[in-house]
């Protein structure tokens, strides 16, 4: 158990009729509480860089990349390393030589066509480069760059479409719009399952659901059974170690050291990351 290929653990889990699930990281306690709480939970996990995050860093994605690929290696449960929400090729190209087994391709901002062909170039390049390739279709709400509501008229992900998009594409997995948003600090999302299911019928490659923070633990539980394979969790751990830090200041305003608030911050973050995990095991 240490590091491992994100596309061996999306398999066992879709074999499984289960989910694996991917919790995003900006700082180093997020990857150490991510881990410490899969530990925990004894279940694997993916660890997600994005670009966004990438850029937080200065653009540089070595550091970050190679701090969450050591504390993988000495993990006790299997850990991935997975680029996400990629629209640089610049950045797309660094990431088969900084420890990544997979990378999110964005291209979802763009007309269909536009989309197809994006996306394909950057799966003959991935599949050449020996990763496992996801990528979206649909509008996942959220986003700058996308509908003001994941409820929207046609933002949804169109399952004859998506089958189409597959098969042009040659990605190996798909996020799909039916419901969910990023960024949701509150857990009211309601998904459409029976959507989901006809996803799953259409689509041959694994199913992935973005902006899962939003989304209470029975829906989630419900969306897996639908189909749904991974679940990307981001938002819920930042709302976890912000509240956390804040609480800490307001009732030691002298504290100066950071460990004094970054530490009960990164063990908010264990906690999260347990009870998700315990709750889409049940």
């Amino acid at each position: 158990m240490s590091l491992v290929p994100t596309g061996d653990l999306v398999a066992r889990a879709a074999a499984e009729h289960s989910c694996v699930t991917a919790f995003n990281v900006i700082t180093l306690e997020h990857a150490e509480g991510i881990v410490t709480g899969a530990e925990a939970a004894g279940r694997a996990v993916i660890l997600q860089i994005s670009e966004n995050a990438v850029r937080y860093h200065g653009g540089r994605l070595a550091p970050l990349a190679l701090a969450a690929s050591s504390i993988a290696e000495t993990a006790t449960v299997d850990v991935a390393l997975h680029l996400d929400h990629v629209t640089d090729i610049g950045l797309l190209h660094q990431a088969a030589d900084t420890g990544f087994s997979s990378v999110m391709f964005d291209a979802g901002a763009l007309s269909y066509a536009d989309n197809l062909a994006a996306t394909a170039s950057a799966a003959r390049w991935a599949h050449e480069a020996g990763l496992w390739i996801e990528a979206e279709l649909g509008y996942v709400g959220g986003k700058p760059d996308s509908p003001a509501s994941a409820h929207a008229e046609g933002v949804r992900t169109d399952p004859a479409e998506a089958a189409d998009y597959v098969a042009r594409t040659g990605v190996d997995a798909l996020a799909v719009a039916v419901g969910s948003s990023h960024a949701m600090t509150e857990r009211s999302a309601a998904l459409d399952h029976t959507l989901i299911a006809r996803l799953r019928e259409a689509v041959p490659v694994p199913l992935v659901l973005h902006g899962s923070s939003g989304v209470p633990d029975a829906e989630l539980r419900a969306a897996v059974l639908a189909g749904m394979v991974k679940i990307n969790i981001g938002t819920a751990l930042n709302v976890s170690l912000t509240h956390t830090v804040r609480d800490v200041l307001l009732r030691e305003p002298a504290l100066t050291d950071p460990r004094k608030y970054l530490g009960p911050a990164r063990d908010a973050v264990v906690t999260t990351v347990r009870d998700v995990l315990a709750a889409l095991a049940a």
